[in-house]
């Protein structure tokens, strides 16, 4: 009934701030509330005072707060519900005393939010202490849904006072980012952000919007369906990832939320929309990566339902230029896949993570994503002419004439590098004086697989099981699990697979699996001390791998080990294992080796006892050296204060390679080191004779090993490391060395 008389209110004639002013006056009555009062988001952040009842009228644009400041800028800023019985004892409160508000005790507060924005706030106040209950808050959550239809439509705040200006609008522009997957394109922007307007909020008939909703489901159901079908989603990741977003579509319990909210009297449009704003509120604030990746699938599966209902296309194929750069807050995989694939040259995303399902269907795309860029929405114009700089983690927008030659430079310069890369594929990987190097590839994903022919590597050198758990919506069985195992197996032939057991925890949570409240994640329970706790999921692993490497060479290896006790438990589960192959008469593998991450440091006080006792070892280099130097390297501000080539890291790596010699257990470096040529030349020289990389640094790589002569580079290493004092880096003088012996770096 409050609804029906709201949109009654809403259609007479009358000024916005009329309207303003007859829905707190209906809001107050129906709630049986002293005060209502809307405040709306104006330029500079601030929240304005435009409709009150039961405040001092002379209050109305006069009272101001910035977001933020005070329980109503507080409900703003976090975007999310406020019910107090005493307002005033809370130490957000900020009194405004031209309001008269200090006789008013409780509060109930509820952000005003379109598409994700906070356009506002709505507010009710009474005298006495008051607790509101849950459904009071979901009543204003729905007034405030139809508020911001209202606010939306620009005729009472204009919506160019709070859209961001960088400078002239026209002027080139830069913003930095994060590298998702590398490359450089060169494209004309397409806002991906639908816009939807919801025309009706309000439900004339509630059974009819059921209809609706569920027609509109069905629908995506077989536009996804359609997806599944096309010729190259019949394998890989991103055909897991579809079907992951598929079984969205079928979630009890949001098309549950969605009713509730029909069955309140809001369209079905409206009430997808405040569905997935509930969500949002909810877990919106989390920065857990894969809670935020679920978001975005919920996000994609919303904006699809209310393209639906509202009647239009998902995407314009007609308007869309032939060199797309794609720009959005963030985008769920099948969003992507919408796009014509022949003219998509970029992604750009305000959000996002290189983890991300939208990131790991563009890279089996081969285009640059730049993630975390801010504000790109409101500070790009469609058509714009836009870079896409992933190796740099840069957008340049509107860029100039100079500019643009660069880069066009720049991509000419590295299809030439590639080129000859290509022509050097097949040559030994050896240096000058015959030092054997072998040149591995870090993968996780089916999709990484080809680039082993590409790049003429040797092998996979660390193979990330954890990212098939992080994808899928629910736990991979033994069978799922043993399935990839095989086909990554087959995919390589006669080259090697080395197998990282499950390396979860810390920052990489998986969404079925209840999450532990640690104060330092990256320190905490993780990797091989969740196997060794929970032996039934690292047993279930390992039968997997096991099964999958009959009658072949297997490697495995075990993340964060920290003693070498650690590791002979996990051996032993290993051989628990090995013996139940046996009692079901199953083939062992031909040959199996069983090695260790070396990512802590307490293990280089055991570095010769573990040499000893493991097949292979594999140096860690992104853990070891954040842990060797106590900085967070995801911490901008103690990221880049240490340099893993100081004396100190690299007497500590030099420790790893003697230890490996000796005991003749082959060691490999399959952290970012490997893949830098000038950390590769200092490796090398050291005495590390494999590497682990992505694929694109296996060219430069190996150009930098063929010109470098190990036995010369490993005496100017011992000299350097005989005297550094007072020296932070020994980076210059392995540059210097690097051109005196034209080794390209």
């Amino acid at each position: 009934m409050l609804l029906k008389r709201l949109r009654d209110t809403m259609a007479r004639v009358g000024s916005p701030e009329e309207t303003l002013g007859e829905v707190v006056r209906l809001v107050a009555n129906e709630m049986v509330a002293e005060v209502c009062s809307i405040y709306l988001l104006r330029a500079g952040e601030v929240l304005e005072l435009f409709a009150t009842q039961g405040l001092n009228p002379s209050a109305v644009h006069r009272t101001r707060l910035r977001v933020g400041e005070g329980l109503v800028g507080d409900i703003a800023a976090h975007g999310r519900p406020l019910a107090l019985d005493d307002a005033q004892r809370h130490p957000q409160y900020a009194y405004r005393p031209e309001t008269g508000e200090e006789i008013y005790h409780s509060l109930a507060g509820v952000p005003i939010v379109r598409a994700g924005r906070v356009l506002g706030v709505l507010v009710v106040q009474n005298r006495t202490r008051r607790q509101y209950d849950e459904e009071e808050v979901e009543t204003l959550q729905t007034i405030a849904m139809v508020m911001a239809e209202i606010v939306a439509a620009g005729h009472i705040v204009s919506p160019n006072e709070v859209q961001q200006v960088d400078g002239l609008g026209l002027l080139p522009l830069r913003i930095d980012g994060v590298q998702l997957t590398p490359g450089v394109a060169i494209g004309h922007a397409v806002l991906h952000e639908p816009r939807i307007i919801i025309q009706r909020v309000v439900a004339e008939d509630v059974g009819q919007e059921h209809v609706r909703f569920q027609e509109a489901l069905a629908a995506v159901r077989d536009d996804v369906d359609r997806m599944l079908e096309a010729h190259d989603m019949q394998s890989g990741e991103q055909r897991e990832i579809l079907e992951t977003f598929r079984m969205f579509v079928d979630d009890r319990g949001w098309r549950e939320r969605v009713r509730e909210a029909v069955d309140s009297g809001l369209t079905a449009e409206a009430g997808v929309q405040r569905a997935f704003d509930d969500v949002r509120i909810r877990l919106g604030q989390s920065t857990d990566p894969y809670i935020r990746e679920r978001l975005s699938d919920l996000q994609d599966l919303s904006n699809r339902l209310l393209l639906r209902l509202t009647g239009r296309a998902s995407t314009d194929q007609a308007s869309q230029p032939d060199d797309m750069i794609v720009i959005a807050r963030d985008m769920g995989p099948a969003e992507l896949l919408d796009y014509d694939r022949a003219r998509l040259r970029g992604l750009v995303l305000e959000e996002g993570s290189a983890l991300s399902h939208v990131a790991i269907v563009a890279r089996a795309l081969d285009i640059p994503v730049v993630g975390r860029a801010p504000d790109v929405l409101s500070r790009i114009e469609p058509g714009d002419a836009i870079v896409v700089d992933g190796d740099n983690a840069q957008v340049l927008v509107r860029p100039g004439e100079d500019i643009l030659q660069t880069v066009y430079a720049a991509i000419d310069a590295r299809a030439e590098r590639r080129r000859r890369f290509v022509a050097m594929r097949d040559l030994p990987s050896a240096t000058r004086d015959q030092a054997r190097i072998g040149l591995h590839l870090n993968a996780g994903l089916l999709v990484d697989l080809p680039h082993l022919e590409e790049t003429g590597a040797t092998g996979i050198g660390l193979f990330r099981t954890e990212l098939q758990f992080m994808v899928a919506a629910r736990m991979p069985t033994m069978a799922e699990q043993q399935q990839l195992y095989l086909a990554a197996l087959e995919a390589v032939g006669d080259k090697t697979v080395t197998f990282r057991t499950l390396d979860i925890g810390g920052d990489k949570i998986l969404p079925y699996m209840r999450r532990v409240e640690e104060e330092n994640p990256a320190l905490g329970w993780r990797a091989i001390r969740i196997g060794l706790d929970r032996p039934g999921l690292l047993r279930s692993q390992l039968r997997a791998l096991l099964r999958a490497g009959e009658k072949r060479h297997l490697k495995i290896m075990f993340p964060m080990v920290a003693t070498v006790d650690e590791f002979i438990r996990a051996r032993a589960i290993v051989q628990r294992e090995l013996a139940h192959l046996d009692r079901h008469d199953r083939e062992r593998p031909a040959s199996l080796a069983l090695g260790v991450m070396v990512e802590v440091p307490s293990l280089l006080f055991e570095i010769d006892e573990i040499a000893r006792e493991a097949d292979f070892l594999s140096v860690g280099s992104n853990d070891l050296m954040q842990f060797l130097f106590a900085a967070d390297r995801e911490n901008r501000f103690v990221a880049d204060r240490f340099d893993p080539l100081s004396a100190g890291a690299l007497r500590a790596l030099k420790c790893i390679a003697d230890a490996g010699r000796k005991a003749h257990c082959p060691v490999t470096v399959c952290g970012e080191m490997g893949g830098r040529p000038i950390e590769a030349l200092a490796l090398i020289a050291l005495g590390f004779r494999s590497f682990s990389m992505t694929p694109s640094s296996v060219g430069p790589i190996k150009a930098m090993t063929l010109q470098l002569n190990a036995a010369a580079a490993r005496d100017q290493m011992d000299k350097l490391l005989a005297d550094v004092s007072g020296i932070a880096s020994l980076r210059p003088a392995l540059k210097t060395f690097a051109a005196e012996h034209d080794v390209p770096l």
